[in-house]
């Protein structure tokens, strides 16, 4: 079952999450694999979505956002876009677009970076918009500071994290077929219990920029770490890895969260969103494909699932909004 446990570095200014996400991940890479227009994921990509699945994950119970947290990565590889989202409840949907073939062992440049213009985009949607409020989006590139092509999904969003919050992270991220799991390891500006209450008010403003690499504390967990290897991480339980990581450190451990109250696959498609695409396209554009097809038919690129809307269906999404009639109800 997958399971996300938060804890605490006893006295030190350092808190830390590690992700181990199984059958939700399964469930996504099931229904791709089950898709027969699409195909399952070549493996290098199934690599990257669970890695940005994991960190997603994790970036979500992070910032205790009332709102999908969305993570892409998009460029001018094979593939075009990858996206992992993460609700406040912890569930959990992911998808890639892939054009073209890869080589077995592609790494991130390859597959989204080729020329360097390769990027990444987080964008926190609230669930609660008011009138005119728009989503929140942060975006980085997937080169560093001297230009250089980064390699790993873990070192682009370390990046984002020092640049957004301004505080150190260390992310230790890696999938298979079969697990996505991520460690997140985070400095936090003050010490003790208070680093239950945040990194916001003045003590964030004092003791935050002037100890950015700096925190002795902070630096030796780090190093613990990221000296977990990519194995370990898949095939060994989040008890065993703290345990071998942090025997010498004092962790205050919350509860679990694992089952429906812990990570798992989810997806908000529905009849409702795909009218509401279809209103968009326009009349002219729908009758063309009523004209060529018969229907228009719609899949969810996230969960598979057919929507299926008839000339009947086309139309009542076309009528003002007080001359409604119910429409078929037909899903494949």
């Amino acid at each position: 079952m997958s399971e996300l446990h938060k804890f605490l570095f006893d006295g030190l200014p350092v808190r830390g999450m590690i992700v181990r996400l199984t059958d939700a991940w399964q469930e996504i890479l099931a229904r791709r694999a089950s898709n027969t227009a699409t195909g399952a994921y070549p493996p290098p990509v199934a690599e990257l979505l669970g890695e940005m699945t994991a960190a997603a994950t994790l970036m979500q119970a992070n910032i205790k956002f009332n709102g999908a947290l969305i993570l892409q990565i998009f460029g001018d590889g094979p593939v075009k876009v990858a996206v992992a989202e993460a609700k406040p409840d912890l569930s959990l949907r992911a998808t890639a677009k892939v054009i073209g073939d890869l080589p077995a062992d592609a790494r991130l440049p390859e597959m989204v970076n080729v020329n360097n213009k390769g990027r990444c985009a987080i964008t926190l949607d609230p669930k609660d918009k008011l009138p005119g409020t728009t989503p929140y989006q942060g975006v980085v590139p997937l080169f560093d500071e001297e230009g250089e092509k980064l390699g790993r999904l873990s070192d682009v969003l370390q990046h984002y994290m020092l640049q957004s919050e301004q505080l150190d992270t260390t992310l230790v991220l890696a999938a298979d077929d079969q697990v996505a799991a991520g460690l997140l390891i985070q400095r936090l500006p003050v010490k003790g219990e208070g680093n239950l209450e945040g990194t916001s008010g003045k003590d964030h403003d004092q003791a935050n920029p002037d100890q950015i690499g700096r925190n002795e504390d902070y630096n030796r967990i780090s190093i613990l770490a990221s000296s977990l290897t990519r194995d370990e991480l898949l095939t060994l339980d989040i008890e065993t890895i703290l345990r071998r990581l942090f025997w010498e450190e004092k962790l205050l451990r919350f509860e679990p969260q694992a089952g429906l109250l812990g990570p798992h696959f989810a997806c908000t498609c529905g009849r409702d969103r795909v009218a509401q695409m279809i209103r968009g396209l326009g009349v002219e554009e729908a009758e063309e494909i009523l004209a060529e097809r018969g229907d228009i038919e719609v899949g969810c690129d996230f969960c598979g699932k057919q929507y299926r809307f008839d000339a009947v269906d086309a139309a009542q999404i076309f009528r003002p909004p007080t001359d409604q009639i119910p429409g078929s109800p037909i899903v494949q």
